[in-house]
């Protein structure tokens, strides 16, 4: 299926406008930071799908556009904390969401996913919620597991607090 959406989008590039082609590049930051300086405004913004799908009657899905360092470095593999995560709400037609790996969430990682739409900024129509009303959606990465191992030193280091509590206990004085 993703091959045949991708298959359709490129070859719909020749008779798209070219404003259309000439959307602006953004980071999941920068519309959190700026969002009223490219309201209206094509954009397109690359990150991780994380949270839920919310599948609505109307013919669109809502769900949450992560781009921050965690999108590449999960920590759970080895990347390290490096602030707060950034997300932008995101509302597709239904039809881009079939076939698309689950959600990210605590044990696994989203598709990440290049996303073209338009980003509405307080919008009114949606009791001014902010969002990127998205047109085409590429995936470059599939959702996975994420493996994480034991931190060890963790365990060792609890292990050895018990065991001095024990010892603390039996050299207590006798009544």
């Amino acid at each position: 299926m993703r091959v045949i959406r991708f298959l359709l989008l490129t070859m719909s590039l020749p008779v798209l406008p070219g404003a259309a082609l000439a959307a602006e590049e953004v980071t999941v930051l920068e519309l959190v930071d700026s969002g009223a300086e490219v309201a209206g405004q094509e954009v397109v913004v690359e990150g991780e799908l994380i949270g839920d799908y919310g599948f609505r009657g109307d013919g669109w899905m809502w769900t949450q556009l992560n781009g921050d360092t965690y999108v590449r470095a999960p920590t759970g593999e080895g990347g390290s904390p490096a602030g707060a995560n950034v997300g932008i709400g995101v509302r597709m037609p239904i039809e881009l969401a079939e076939g698309l790996d689950p959600p990210g969430r605590y044990r696994s990682r989203g598709p990440i996913v290049r996303a073209t739409g338009t980003w509405r900024y307080h919008d009114l129509e949606r009791q001014g919620e902010s969002y990127l009303q998205v047109r085409g959606l590429v995936v470059i990465e599939d959702g996975r597991e994420l493996h994480e191992a034991p931190d060890w030193r963790v365990f060792l280091v609890g292990a050895l607090l018990v065991a001095a509590a024990v010892g603390v206990w039996r050299l207590r004085p006798e009544e």
